[in-house]
């Protein structure tokens, strides 16, 4: 396993974040660290994501990765701004490859045998289940990775402080992705001791030593 993945596996969660205030990048890292839980994966749907994956990632006490990139011209950017490691909605093999060529740990999403078996074509073993309550959940997921023994998965979408349990439970999934810890409604409050205190209630649950 890449090192990078290795450190996720650790954490056992991944803030995925919507930020729309580049300036707002700084804060979200303090409440994430004191939280106990230092990884974000900001999201490429708003203009702010690159400014805010440089902003992070030059502090150098936490994971920044960059989410819902498409192309390899999203990757490039995110790369360049600092981000550790690459998420996507789906597997694009171009994007794949590009970014195993510069040693950029990157997790699809996957959502049926067919694309677990594009996945692990492109040399991947470490894949995003995405969108994993809609697609069925825990039961969903444990019907799908039971053919490929070899794949570990990091479920996304509509994972809760309630349901993650029943996914880590899993011994095939080595982290959740969730974006309860850092919600739309609490970024556009400004909310960081709100955060802070969500991020810190998972890592009780998932890591406990780190509080």
């Amino acid at each position: 396993m890449h090192p990078i993945l290795q450190k996720i596996a650790e954490l056992k969660i991944i803030p995925v974040i919507v930020l729309e205030e580049e300036e707002q990048a700084l804060p979200l890292a303090d409440a994430l660290v004191a939280g106990g839980l230092p990884i974000a994966e900001i999201t490429f749907r708003t203009g702010a994501a690159e400014g805010a994956i440089r902003a992070m990632a030059v502090r150098g006490d936490l994971l920044v990765g960059a989410g819902t990139v498409l192309t390899i011209e999203q990757a490039d950017r995110a790369i360049d701004a600092g981000a550790s490691f690459i998420v996507a909605p789906g597997t694009n093999h171009q994007v794949v490859e590009h970014c195993l060529k510069q040693d950029i740990p990157i997790t699809p999403g996957v959502a049926t045998p067919t694309d677990i078996e594009l996945a692990l074509s492109l040399g991947l073993e470490t894949l995003k289940f995405f969108p994993a309550e809609a697609l069925g959940g825990v039961s969903m997921l444990k019907a799908i990775s039971a053919p490929y023994r070899q794949v570990q998965f990091i479920p996304t979408g509509g994972i809760t402080l309630e349901n993650m349990p029943s996914y880590l439970a899993l011994p095939q999934v080595i982290a959740c992705g969730g974006s309860w810890l850092a919600s739309r409604d609490k970024l556009a409050n400004n909310q960081f001791d709100a955060i802070e205190k969500t991020v810190a209630a998972a890592v009780a649950i998932t890591n406990p030593a780190r509080i």
